[in-house]
Order: structure tokens, then sequence, then C-alpha cells
């Protein structure tokens, strides 16, 4: 009988679906699961050489798979002005001055992270950074990266001032002489771009480097890039960065690159993506750029996410604003369409209910004229759906893509969001059970940075649709609730399957790769209240421990919110 290279057993086994197998030991060859086989039966395949693991007790399962984050962005702003571990404006302002005073050969203060809910409106102001920096210009991302914070050198040196106007696709606070207040949405960020410091490409390698570690050490081995275009963080060619990475060995994991639909453009942009596509082709399966990210909205929180009825203001009353769509609804059938023709997977940023309901028109016009494809088309975020649309998803295949961290109630919602919105919007936000009852394919992503990538934090608000610690009762409803089983399948089979790697990952099965996470205590065993205490003790890649939680952290912590990008 042979021997086997490694041995995991001692602990049950997830293996993709389903719940779990006890009293198996998985055994791995060459990098590749060899078999599962009863526990008594791991020292028949027992060598000399072999390495044998005892779990402990600890959940065996498939490595996680993010369908839907920004690492480079996330690495990038780990080595500037880091402001995702505040917890209020007082504690943003200090790592502001503190960085400032650490970095005094940095011309810019650039960075971000903030959290609106820490400022007035979740608008801070220019007067802010001119207290700490004087005539130093600042221009820092929110968490949710759908607005910049800067101050008055900024906007001096980008020629920004009160004649500005409004881009069509963003929006600027003002003060009350029409001169910018100091925070800009949306597209009105790029007024900076010709000003502000780029990001050489040592530095965006880094960036990917350092963002590579972090999700290792949260089990995750594979991911969908969202943003794989310029402007990302002030990064130019994040493509260019993902094939350095390959060439040079030291990218570790999977990764499917959403190519960055630039809403200024229109179908011209295609071929320039098929370029990439067909000169990526030899890296494959390391990286392999074969999706296209289209932003159909905004985010709820400045109200820029498109809204089936119009947004209330601040006295209650309902207006004429429904939020921004930022591909016009006949133009997104055409460029869905042609590149659904030419066998892209496209991957909507779909956040309000309009917007979920423009991007499914989409397909189905695509549909109509392409006949079905096996291009795994999804829709991210789907923060309000509308009831008629949920079984869309499963008639027309497309996939949704749940960042399930925020499915609960927290401040950015109850007090930025939810008061603007239609009376009953509440039981309409992230109806995740509603999406799997009718019939959708679940797949997991996070949006790191904009809130925690970290898998097992989201399996919490999944399944109790509160925060841990918190009684608020479950956001949308306790039919919203995901188990333990269904979520766990989202973030690894799912995710494979949406990043088209389901062949050889996101299963423990027979011939696949041993790509695996180990995670203490079992959260099968957990009372659901205590799922946020589970922890990823171990990551695997071809049979090989790349991460152990029981050696020195290299990993930065990372934090957890809402949003969207």
């Amino acid at each position: 009988m042979p021997h086997a290279d490694l041995i995991l057993t001692g602990g049950p086994v997830f293996t993709g679906a389903g719940e779990p197998l006890a009293d198996t030991a998985v055994l791995v060859t060459g990098g590749r699961i060899a078999g599962l086989v009863p526990a008594a039966e791991a020292p028949d395949h027992t060598g000399p050489a072999t390495r044998v693991i005892d779990l402990d007790g600890a959940l065996l399962s498939p490595s996680f798979q993010d369908a839907h984050l920004h690492p480079l962005g996330a690495g990038v702003e780990m080595l500037q002005c880091d402001l995702s571990g505040a917890e209020s404006a007082e504690e943003t302002l200090e790592l502001i001055a503190a960085y400032a005073q650490a970095h005094p050969e940095r011309e810019w203060i650039v960075g971000g992270g903030w959290s609106m809910e820490h400022f007035p409106g979740g608008t801070p102001t220019r007067g802010l950074l001119d207290e700490l920096l004087g005539d130093r210009p600042a221009l820092l991302i929110n968490r949710d990266h759908h607005g910049a914070w800067a101050n008055t050198e900024a906007m001096r040196r980008a020629g920004v001032g009160a004649a500005t106007q409004d881009p069509a696709d963003g929006r600027l606070e003002r003060e009350a002489d029409g001169f910018p207040a100091g925070t800009f949405h949306e597209g009105a960020e790029r007024l900076f771009d010709a000003v502000r410091p780029g990001i050489g490409d040592d530095f965006a390698l880094a960036g990917l480097l350092a963002a590579q570690e972090a999700l290792l050490a949260q089990g995750i081995t594979g991911w969908q890039d969202a943003w794989v275009g310029e402007g990302m963080s002030g990064i130019s060619d994040i493509d260019a960065i993902y094939r350095r990475a390959v060439a040079e060995g030291v990218l570790k994991v999977h990764v499917r690159g959403a190519q960055w639909w630039q809403r200024d453009r229109g179908l011209e942009q295609i071929e320039g993506m098929l370029a990439r596509r067909e000169a990526a082709a030899p890296l494959a399966p390391a990286y392999v750029p074969g999706t296209v990210k289209i932003m159909v909205d905004g985010v709820a929180e400045n109200q820029t996410a498109a809204m089936l009825t119009p947004y209330h203001d601040h006295s209650g009353h309902a207006g004429e604003h429904r939020g921004l769509t930022f591909v016009e609804s006949q133009t997104l059938k055409e460029a869905v369409t042609a590149l659904d023709a030419a066998g892209f997977q496209v991957h909507f940023h779909a956040l309000g209910d309009r917007a979920v309901r423009e991007a499914l028109d989409a397909l189905e016009a695509a549909r109509a004229a392409n006949g079905p494809s096996k291009n795994r088309h999804h829709l991210a975020h789907l923060q309000m759906v509308d009831e008629a649309d949920t079984p869309r998803f499963a008639q027309l295949g497309a996939a949704a893509n749940l960042q399930a961290l925020w499915a609960c109630h927290e401040e950015q919602l109850d007090v930025l969001t939810l008061p603007f919105l239609r009376e009953g919007a509440e039981a309409r936000h992230y109806p995740f059970g509603e999406l799997r009852d009718r019939g959708a394919r679940l797949v997991g992503g996070s949006d790191w940075p904009v809130s925690t990538a970290d898998p097992l934090q989201a399996l919490h608000v999944a399944v109790n649709r509160e925060a841990p610690g918190e009684s608020d009762g479950p956001l949308g409803g306790e039919a919203q609730r995901l188990s333990v089983s269904e979520f766990l399948a989202a973030y690894t089979s799912g995710s494979a399957w949406i990043n088209h790697r389901e062949a050889e990952t996101g299963s423990v099965a027979e011939g696949f790769l041993a790509d695996l996470v180990t995670i203490s205590p079992n959260p099968f065993e957990l009372p659901a209240r205590e799922l946020h205490t589970a922890r990823v003790t171990s990551t695997w890649i071809r049979g090989e421990r790349v991460y152990d939680a029981a050696e020195p952290a290299s990993a930065a912590g990372l934090t957890a919110a809402g949003g969207a990008a």
C-alpha cells in the first residue's frame, strides 16, 4: 500500500459542502489529495518520510477563496497612512498626526481607511486636516473607497475651488459659500489625479506581498481581484503587478483578475481587455484576467446607491434623488452582451435594488442575444434586492456574491443609511436566505479593505445576522440566516466555482490540490453566538504549510465594517 507524503487526522473534515465527516484521515501525495480514509487506516499509509498532523479536534476544510476583494489597494494602504484601526474621529486624527510626524520626508499624506460613521454626516472637513498638517497636502480615501478627504492645500494644488462643478459620477460636499468642504464622493475623487503622488511598481508589488501574507493568515489561498485597472489607491497598472509577481515567483496564491470597466468609455475598450487576457494566457492558473468588473452604482451611506424609490431627506420626506447609475441601462445591456459574447465573466457591483435590477436586465439581454453561456456572471454586495428580482438569479444563472459581514445592524447602516430609505427597506437588506431558497448560487467575498477579509468573522454574521456581542435582532429577519455549512460552502466550493477553479480547488476530494485550512474551535460545534471565536490555525497550499498561527504573525490586523467597492 503506497505511503502518503502527508496525513491530516484527528479532526472533522468539511469537504466543501454538507456536514463534516468524522473519523476521517486525509492523505496527501505530490501536493494533491490522494484519498480520504477511515482514521483507523491512517497507519497503513504511513511511511518513514510521512508527516502526520494531529488536528487535535480542529476542523479541516478546503482553504477559502475570496470572490471579491482589492488586495493591492489594501496592501498599499497598509504601507501608507493606515487609518483602518481607528475607532473614533479622535483616533483617526491621532493616527494622521503620528504618521505625518514619522514621515517628514513624504511631501503628501496619502492613505486611507477612515470610517464615515466617525464624523458628523459621514463627511470630515478640510479644517480638521488643515489644523494638523498646515500646508502639507493630504488625500485620504475612506474605508469603502467611495469617497476621499482632502485638505485645503491638496485642493489648491488640484485647482479645486468654489467654481469646480460636481462631476457627472460624483459630488463635492460644500460649505455655505460653495467652497469644497473637504469630502469628495465617488468620481469627484478623480479631481486630484493630476497632482496626487503615484505609486511606483516596486511599492505596489510590496503592497501585494503584504496583502498576500495577511490573506494567508485568514486561510485564503485564492481570490478574485475586483479592480484590475488604473486608479485603485493610485496604482497605475494592477495587471502588470500581478504579471510581475508571477514572473518573479512570489505569487503563492491563484488569482482571477476582474479588468476594470471604465465608465467614461464604451465598447471600444473590450479590444484592450481581450489583448490583456490573451497575453496572460501562459500564466494560468496563477493569474487569469478573464473577468470584467462593472460598477453599476455607488453606496447607500452617501446616497449614490441606485434605488427603485427616492431617498428621504433629514426630515424624513421622500425627494427625487434615487442614487446614481454609472453606466446607462441601454449601454449596460450592450456592454454585457458584447462581453458575454467575447467569453468574459461579468462581475457587477450592484448595491441598490435598482442597480441589481439593471444588472439582471443586462444579463437577460445578453442571454437573449447569445444564448446560455459558461461565463459565470455574478452580482456583488446586494444590499437591497427587490423581491421580484431574487428568483431571476437562478433563472439567469447569475451567482450572488455575498459580503456577509455587513448583514447586521451597525452604526454606518443605522445612522447613515436606514433613516434615509423607504419604509420597509430594512426587510430587503442582504436577503441571503431568500436568494438561497429561490435557487441562487451563493459565493463568498469580503471586499477587503472595506472590511476584514476574515471569513470566520463573516460566518458569525451570516449565521446570526447580528454582530458579535450585539442583540439588535437579526437584520432582515430570521429567514435570511444561513447555516454554517451553507456559508462555508459559499466561501470554498462556491468561490472556487465562480473563479473557474472548481475542478481542482474548493473541495476536499481525491485528486484535488491540497489547499487546506484548519480552524479551531470547530465552528460546527460552537454555539451560534460564539462563532466569532473560531480562528484559522494553519493554511496549506499544495500540501505545504504557508501559515501557522503558532508562529509569530507577520500580517497586520484588519478591521470590520460596511460599505462596498
